[in-house]
């Protein structure tokens, strides 16, 4: 963050001092909620968690560096004290991304979605990197917590910003947007993820269209050409509009897709300034979407069409659990993917197992490998819900899995979906847990075979992964072991 006084703080989070006794002393970042984090010249800012109340970390942060203390009441140790801490590190984050707008010319761009936001922000934010110093979220760090602490990583030196953007109910896009407001803004999708949140599709769309209406007419709204709901958004944008796609009349265009036996798509990257190949490192064809997106954000920036061609088939995965592929000792292969699921993710992840298990090349060429999948809940569907995992389980039989294990009672409805499948001859296993699940799928697993495990975060089927791989359990991902709520949302 741009250098700032303890009382110039104050001041723009209508803060009180508490036992500070320089308020000139500067505050350079990084601004924290976990004190583990906190650090020289640093802002720890003290919010209540489930497991513990972050003031009573106060004192152990002042001492690893931190300035001061952003509090809700006098914590012992000099502090900012507010009455609401998430909306004084959004009035803090909100000053860092405009003075910075003025003082180096930051290009802010926001990324929503249903699904894909994760994937798309990282890949724009390494093609962006290519271009200049770049801020992105850690992991899926987007919502009111998540965002504005990103916006404060921001320094002077950052010429690029690149914000993911999420929303749990109507107005939320719309507030994240004012806190950093974006030149560029890309809407990926419009699905079910979190349709009992909003009602129908249509309730989600207007959430999602929060992001194209508050971009500035100097500025490009990035619509996916394949999502009639998306592509109505052009008419909510006073922004300039580039599309994206795979049908022939995207913008930016994914032409002559190919997924190989390691389950990487490869496709050509057709733009009005020319086209160029692209392999992804990133398995599953519903990367080639995002991939898109990335590019037309990219375009915008500047980047030619062979560089970001080059840049995208270069972008590794930086966030964990989204199609995340090991393989064994003994050959088995273990598709961890299970950071959130929605019954559109839940197909895309399901076309990839079946690729990856019928491309896989051995000693003796081209072979077939068994395919399992085990599967939890897809969380906040609503009404939807039922339907929804049965499809997921026909999903599932389609793909020829040789066994589905369903894991819990709220994913019960995909043994049904799995059943009425016609001519599918594979085991259905019901079981109540992820140890269970590790047991189940340990009996049947044998060298060769390829394992998906997807489900919503809240079902914590990682777990079952990183058992299978032999991986100890428990370890979250970097941000989310906080004293505070720093859970991030989808």
């Amino acid at each position: 963050m741009i250098p700032l006084t303890l009382a110039q703080i104050a001041a723009i989070t209508g803060a009180g001092l508490d036992q500070v006794t320089d308020p000139g002393a500067i505050v350079r970042g990084p601004v924290v909620i976990d004190s583990r984090r906190a650090g020289r010249g640093g802002l720890f800012a003290a919010l209540p968690g489930e497991r513990a109340d972050g003031h009573d970390f106060a004192l152990a942060a002042v001492r690893a560096g931190a300035v001061a203390v952003l509090a809700t009441r006098p914590a012992g140790v000099p502090a900012l004290i507010v009455p609401d801490v998430p909306a004084a590190l959004a009035a803090l984050a909100h000053e860092n991304a405009k003075r910075l707008r003025r003082l180096s010319g930051l290009t802010i761009a926001g990324i929503t979605g249903s699904a894909g936001k994760t994937t798309t922000k990282d890949l724009t934010a390494q093609l962006a990197e290519r271009l200049g110093p770049t801020v992105a979220p850690e992991g899926s760090f987007n919502n009111e917590l998540g965002h504005p602490l990103t916006v404060l990583l921001a320094g002077e030196g950052t010429r690029y910003l690149i914000l993911e953007l999420s929303a749990r109910g109507p107005g939320h896009i719309s507030k994240l947007c004012e806190i950093a407001p974006p030149r560029l803004g890309a809407v990926l999708n419009v699905g079910r993820a979190h349709i009992g949140e909003f009602g129908s599709l249509d309730g989600v769309a207007r959430a999602k269209g929060e992001l194209p209406e508050a971009l500035p007419p100097g500025g490009v709204a990035v619509l996916n050409a394949d999502d009639p709901r998306v592509a109505a958004m052009a008419a909510r944008t006073a922004a300039r509009v580039v599309t994206f796609g795979r049908s022939s009349g995207a913008a930016v265009r994914g032409a002559d897709v190919t997924v190989g036996g390691d389950g990487r798509p490869a496709f050509t990257l057709v733009t009005p300034e020319g086209a160029a190949p692209v392999r992804l490192r990133l398995r599953g064809t519903h990367n080639v979407l995002d991939a898109l997106a990335a590019a037309a954000l990219a375009g915008e920036l500047g980047m030619p069409v062979d560089a970001v061609a080059d840049g995208l088939s270069a972008a590794v995965a930086r966030s964990k659990w989204r199609m995340e592929a090991t393989e064994r000792p003994d050959g088995v292969t273990v598709i961890n993917d299970a950071y959130n699921a929605s019954p559109e993710a839940m197909a895309s992840a399901l076309t990839s197992l079946r690729a990856m298990s019928r491309g896989w090349r051995g000693g003796h060429g081209r072979l077939q490998r068994r395919a399992f999948a085990v599967l939890g809940f897809m969380a906040e569907l609503g009404e939807a819900s039922g339907p929804a995992h049965e499809e997921v389980g026909a999903l599932a039989a389609r793909a020829g899995v040789r066994a589905l294990i369903v894991v819990g009672d709220e994913a019960a409805p995909m043994l049904a979906g799995a059943k009425s499948e016609p001519g599918w001859q594979g085991d259905l296993l019901h079981v109540p847990d992820g140890p269970a699940a590790v047991a189940a799928a340990a009996r049947l697993l044998a060298p060769g075979d390829v394992v998906l495990v997807k489900a919503s975060r809240a079902a914590g089927l990682e777990q079952v992964a990183l058992a299978l791989l032999g991986e100890p359990s428990g370890h979250a991902r970097p941000g989310q072991e906080l004293h505070g709520p720093g859970e991030v949302t989808p």
